[in-house]
């Protein structure tokens, strides 16, 4: 089914959106089970993630892949820094926007190979700094999106660790989700975003956000990854 469909309720998006999502966890535990190991390059191990995608159904990604480990784990989004080779300790992050029945997922995981108990502990403190970060959004679902981001900012910092990220989320929605050309504010979680985040989208209905949380330890040079629906689920 179309995910432009105009007739679509809320709750059915909603549905829509949840599903893609648990594919894609699916396709994460299989990741994780399967491709995951030393050894192999960022590059081929983003190559036979996309052919695992391929044989959940995935013919298109909304967003490049992103494998990073080690100290490319602290590169933003936008760069693409040289091919590294995974090494027996790393630590290691997934980052995919499969689409799923012209839906979008956008789910990141973090991994650790090892048993570096500080690469442990900063992989653990991702889930319980997003879940913090949306206990405050769900307390005030019209807060701007500059709001959220410093709120995300403060509770890392509680945390012990650093917000590693310009950004903290953004929309997702059916393929291709709701652009504005040049704004990289207005459909972000960041900083100069002053509008609720309740705020409808082009077609009248309600945006869907995803929630990112990255966590950087700046003294021994990598960082950890996280995302999810945030207003699904």
């Amino acid at each position: 089914m179309s995910g432009n469909t105009p007739s679509l309720g809320a709750d059915e998006r909603a549905t829509y959106l949840l599903d893609a999502q648990n594919k894609a966890i699916q396709l994460f535990d299989e990741i994780e089970r399967d491709l995951l190991r030393a050894g192999v390059g960022e590059k081929q191990l983003s190559e036979e993630i996309y052919e695992l995608a391929k044989r959940h159904g995935v013919r298109t990604h909304w967003h490049k892949r992103v494998v990073r480990s080690g100290p490319n784990t602290l590169k933003p989004f936008a760069d693409n820094p040289p091919d590294r080779i995974i090494q027996p300790d790393d630590i290691l992050y997934v980052d995919l926007g499969p689409v799923f029945e012209a839906w979008e997922a956008d789910f990141g995981r973090t991994f650790v190979l090892g048993d570096d108990p500080h690469k442990k502990q900063l992989r653990d403190s991702l889930e319980p700094v997003w879940n913090t970060v949306k206990s405050h959004y769900v307390k005030n679902p019209d807060m701007a999106g500059e709001e959220l981001y410093e709120i995300a900012c403060d509770v890392a910092k509680q945390a012990g660790w650093d917000f590693g990220a310009e950004i903290a989320g953004h929309i997702v929605g059916s393929f291709p989700h709701e652009r504005i050309p040049k704004d990289k504010i207005s459909l972000y979680i960041t900083r100069g975003n002053n509008r609720p985040m309740s705020t409808p989208g082009k077609d009248g209905k309600r945006h869907h956000w995803i929630l990112e949380v990255h966590l950087h330890d700046r003294v021994r040079q990598h960082g950890a990854f996280f995302e999810k629906l945030l207003t699904v689920g």
